[in-house]
């Protein structure tokens, strides 16, 4: 979300402001600074939050000329690479002290805080509070701390009492918590709302018709979902640091100073076929291109900030934009054409074959022809083999520029242009996915 944000303003009176609860489904892109997931004003003393704080942990609380209740947690939430659902329940008549607030992650209750100020029994939180409140998704309602990542699902109970299974369900094949797109037999009570159950829709989805619009920014779509986690690039590798990542870890906004460095995805594979697009959103003097897109393995991430590229490895492979070369291992050889501003680079791993090939603007380089199979035809580099291969991206200068198009249709905050053929189904990409592969996700790893 980034500076985007939803809002609604001018609450009913509530079915029980004592009683309600919380869902959200969210997934991270940066750690380290203060973001707020909700929050609710009047434009007096009282308030209410739920956020991230600059230390990653979580806090929750309600504040009636002081907190009514407060919770932060002891647990530090820095995962970036997969999707957190939080539900927040509460139920001040409760005769038990502990019970009236209760915080669930992924289907866990949250016991360990740094601190739990409970509320009195039967207290009227201000969280659900009719009047002209104004209810902000994505920041605090003062207009900071804005929610850097992606949500889905939220869904807001008024005057239901309920436990994360209503929310979500742990799988009986993996063991991962996964979610429950259609809860059924509740009443959303005068104030309940569930928003952004459908891609981007913030068009109420339960019998009340409490509709949010946007209040800045932009709200894009996203194939990345809690069923379907999409790989993005890591912003917990060390090297992280020295770049600006925006777009929900989509797109490099520049360095911190000129010299060789990498970045990875989030998510490995070492069998399957894989796609993915890189648009070159600029570089230095607009056409001396120092990017570098391909795979390496994950046990080779050259973590250094400075003078460390993946393709010095010996599992590391690489299309270089400058001279269309390809590398490895430190080993440069001739390959394709050169690349720069506003070219798409496609790249197919093949982890059945072990093959490697590139694209530029749909046209494969050195005659590839990525579903050869075993034949390999054009093929860049037969790949090392017995590995799991992360997507990897090299660069030089500070105003080297990319986003990449992992599947979710867009190149930074902009939609493909013409959506290509896909017949795995499983992402949205420029150019027509070669047969055979697909976007590398959780569903993508299992087609």
């Amino acid at each position: 979300m980034a500076t985007t944000y939803l809002t609604r303003t001018s609450w009913g009176t509530a079915t029980n402001r004592q009683k309600f609860t919380q869902s959200f489904w969210i997934k991270r892109s940066a750690i380290g600074v203060q973001q707020a997931l909700l929050g609710v004003e009047s434009g007096g003393n009282d308030e209410a939050r739920v956020l991230f704080r600059t230390d990653d942990t979580f806090e929750f609380y309600d504040y009636q000329s002081g907190y009514t209740f407060r919770y932060i947690t002891n647990r530090k939430f820095t995962d970036c690479s997969a999707w957190y659902n939080i539900v927040l329940r509460v139920d001040t008549d409760n005769g038990t002290v502990a019970n009236r607030v209760r915080i669930y992650i992924n289907g866990v209750q949250e016991t360990s805080f740094s601190t739990a100020t409970a509320p009195s029994q039967n207290l009227n939180t201000f969280y659900n509070s009719s009047g002209n409140h104004i209810v902000q998704i994505g920041r605090q309602s003062t207009g900071n701390s804005y929610f850097n990542g992606s949500m889905s699902h939220i869904n807001f109970l008024d005057g239901e009492d309920r436990d994360s299974s209503f929310f979500g369900s742990t799988d009986s094949t993996t063991g991962e918590w996964k979610i429950n797109a259609n809860p059924s037999g509740v009443n959303y009570g005068t104030n309940g709302y569930f928003i952004l159950k459908n891609g981007n829709t913030i068009t109420d989805s339960s019998p009340n018709s409490n509709n949010f619009s946007v209040g800045g920014g932009l709200l894009t779509k996203t194939e990345d979902c809690p069923d379907n986690v999409f790989i993005t690039l890591n912003p917990l590798f060390y090297v992280s640091s020295a770049y600006t990542l925006i777009q929900g870890n989509l797109r490099t906004n520049g360095t911190s100073s000129n010299a060789d460095r990498s970045l990875y995805g989030t998510i490995g594979a070492s069998s399957g076929k894989y796609y993915f697009e890189t648009k070159i959103d600029d570089t230095y003097g607009g056409d001396s291109n120092n990017i570098r897109i391909g795979i390496v393995s994950d046990d080779q991430v050259v973590q250094t900030v400075n003078n460390g590229t993946f393709f010095s490895t010996s599992r590391g492979y690489a299309y270089y934009g400058q001279d269309g070369s390809k590398r490895n291992n430190g080993n440069t050889a001739s390959y394709g054409n050169t690349f720069t501003i506003n070219d798409i680079i496609g790249c197919a791993f093949d982890l059945d074959n072990n093959k490697i090939y590139w694209s530029k603007n749909n046209v494969w380089q050195n005659s590839g022809d990525p579903t050869s199979g075993a034949t390999g035809t054009g093929s860049a580099y037969n790949l090392a083999t017995g590995y799991s291969y992360l997507p990897a991206i090299s660069n030089y200068y500070t105003q080297d520029k990319v986003s990449i198009n992992f599947g979710n249709g867009y190149f930074g905050a902009t939609a493909v242009s013409s959506a290509g053929t896909n017949a795995s189904g499983n992402g949205i990409f420029e150019y027509a996915v070669p047969t055979g592969y697909t976007a590398l996700s959780t569903k993508g790893l299992n087609l």
